[in-house]
């Protein structure tokens, strides 16, 4: 049976992460729901970077299988059912046993902070009016790069069986007139992305040295980082996979 890529973009903000929960309305709850409107039977979507609620994505994708010729205006009539902070992007035709979520080769991240008041970014980063040393923060995040066990960094009640994570990019930006942290990597733990993000930003504060940013990390110990930003200044914003056509 033919296979495919669903691209996807949305804000998060009214939604209880990416993948379906029971009595818990999700982005894929509402795609799918709408494939469901055009095709007038179920197709089952699997999932690739999964985001907590209120998290954003630039970019995402789902994979699922279709017997019929797909509707040559399928994405547009998909997108009109859609709810508007919700959109799909494309619709890729892929070989028949790609995995959106196993295949992946890299995932990215931005979190996003602002430190002066602004209406228009309530909703989309975290509002930290604090003074901050980014030369110290920018050292942390390259030590980061360093390791690969971030056991520290990953909620608990998690059902992996690694915490071993290949950090490419680690850094701070300004952009947009945000202070960003950018990073990238193989994959993600659960709420990584924020602890990593939390943690620096005690670093930031001088409320934690580079040495005590170490020893949280080889302490492989969730109770020693900080999580303590909320979701709405998260995007994933790329996810890249090999050639699979």
């Amino acid at each position: 049976m033919p296979r495919y890529f669903l691209e996807v973009s949305y804000k998060g903000t009214h939604y209880s992460g990416f993948q379906t929960q029971h009595n818990a309305n999700t982005i894929q709850a509402e795609i799918e729901k709408a494939f469901a409107v055009l095709q007038r039977h179920q197709t089952i979507l699997t999932g690739s970077s999964r985001t907590d609620a209120g998290v954003h994505a630039l970019q995402n994708f789902f994979h699922f299988d279709y017997e019929p010729v797909l509707h040559p205006h399928f994405v547009y009539k998909v997108n009109a059912i859609l709810p508007d902070d919700i959109v799909v992007k494309s619709i890729s035709p892929v070989i028949a046993d790609a995995h959106c979520r196993f295949d992946a080769i890299s995932r990215e991240y931005n979190y996003y902070i602002y430190q002066q008041k602004n209406p228009f970014l309530k909703d989309r980063a975290f509002f930290f009016p604090y003074q901050l040393d980014i030369d110290k923060m920018q050292e942390a995040a390259a030590i980061v790069k360093e390791y690969t066990d971030f056991t520290s960094f990953s909620k608990r009640n998690t059902q992996v069986k690694s915490f071993d994570c290949n950090i490419i990019e680690s850094k701070w930006l300004f952009q947009d007139n945000c202070l960003v942290y950018n990073v990238k990597g193989n994959r993600f733990l659960r709420g990584m992305v924020r602890a990593l993000t939390a943690t620096i930003l005690k670093v930031g504060r001088n409320k934690l040295s580079l040495d005590e940013f170490r020893v949280i990390i080889q302490a492989k110990d969730c109770t020693k980082a900080s999580f303590a930003v909320p979701a709405h200044g998260l995007f994933l914003m790329k996810v890249e996979y090999p050639k699979m056509r």
